[in-house]
């Protein structure tokens, strides 16, 4: 049985955190890429989630591996706003580029989330070199699991 490739559509950020530039898939294909898509209200992102990409992002700072975290607001809009995602990546000191999922215009979910079909947050999303996307999850995932796809990632 082969494996059908559906390449990654580009990401729809607002606003970003902790780069200098923006980032596109486009401009970083050629490398894996780690998408975390949170929100920080959401107890599954703050205590596993979000910890584990951050851990990825400074594991795999002297590979080739973009982590980008993604939040990715589809409640509780009043309560997340910039500001208070500023301050929740100060308290949470966290590093990787982080980027505001851009509403849509259409529905309730962010463009982004949407594009994906995200179920919910957390999400991780994996790119391959080649921008087809090697893994979709929802929910809490097992470090050394995502650890070892990542690994492979790397590796092709």
């Amino acid at each position: 049985m082969t494996r059908q490739t559906i390449v990654a559509p580009e990401i729809a950020v607002s606003r970003w955190f902790n780069t200098k530039e923006p980032l596109t898939l486009a401009a970083l294909r050629g490398r894996p890429i780690l998408i975390h898509a949170f929100q920080m209200l959401c107890p599954g992102c703050v205590t596993h989630g979000t910890p584990q990409a951050e851990k990825a992002h400074r594991l795999f700072r002297d590979s080739d591996l973009q982590v980008i975290g993604l939040h990715t607001v589809f409640e509780h809009h009043a309560a997340m706003t910039p500001v208070s995602l500023e301050a929740y990546i100060h308290e949470y000191r966290l590093t990787m580029p982080i980027g505001v999922d851009e509403p849509s215009t259409a529905g309730p979910l962010p463009v982004t989330m949407g594009r994906y079909q995200m179920r919910g947050t957390p999400t991780a999303i994996l790119i391959g070199r080649d921008g087809a996307i090697l893994h979709h999850s929802f929910g809490q995932e097992d470090d050394m699991a995502l650890g070892a796809r990542i690994a492979d990632a790397l590796r092709t």
